[in-house]
This record gives structure tokens, sequence and C-alpha cells, in this order.
């Protein structure tokens, strides 16, 4: 897995690139720590370049979102492709998440 960082906005975008899965969850997590502990609250995952992502992830973001809601944020999941929407969708996790087809969409609705 890679992780393209970009800032944009109000934003920062992280941008997927393999597979999130129980490997490279704990990548992200760290990531994801380090963006909030410097105090950025508005996080979108790009997912262009996802191709996989386990239950470990699935944690990983659940995480992210609930860290900033408290902190006053949001997390915005863009670009899905179809395998990612569909375990998102078995989970439950459609109904939490804002889901975009783009990450400029997803800039927009912060």
């Amino acid at each position: 897995m890679k992780i393209k960082e970009d800032k944009k906005g109000q934003a920062i975008v992280l941008a997927i690139e393999g597979r999130l899965d129980s490997i490279t969850s704990g990548t992200l997590e760290k990531k994801f720590l380090t963006i909030i502990d410097a105090g950025e609250k508005n996080i979108v995952f790009d997912f262009t370049s996802m191709d996989y992502i386990s239950s470990a992830g699935l944690r990983v973001l659940l995480m992210a979102a609930k860290k900033t809601a408290k902190l006053g944020g949001k997390v915005v999941l863009a670009a899905l492709c179809d395998n990612v929407k569909e375990v998102f969708d078995i989970a439950g996790f459609t109904s939490i998440f804002t889901i975009t087809g783009s990450s400029e969409e997803a800039i927009r609705t912060l």
C-alpha cells in the first residue's frame, strides 16, 4: 500500500493505492493520527487506486470518523471501486460515511 498526502483547501486528501488490510492498516492509522495531531480535522480518503479493503481497514476508517467528529471535523470517502463499495455495503458502512465519486467532489462536501 502507498499513501499520498495532499493539502487541498480545508482538507487533507489521503490517496490510498493498493490493499488496505491487516498488514497495511497500521500504517494508515499512524498516518491519520499524525495528521490529526498536527491540527487537521477534515480528511478525504481517495480510493481511486485502492483495490481491496478488509475489516482491519474498515476499523481504521471508523476510528478516523469518530476522532474527526469529536474535533468538529469530517471524514469523506471518494472513488470507491465496485468491489470495495460492496464491502462497505455488506458491512453497513455506506450509511455511516459520506461517499463521493471523486476527491474534488469530496472536498466540496466539507
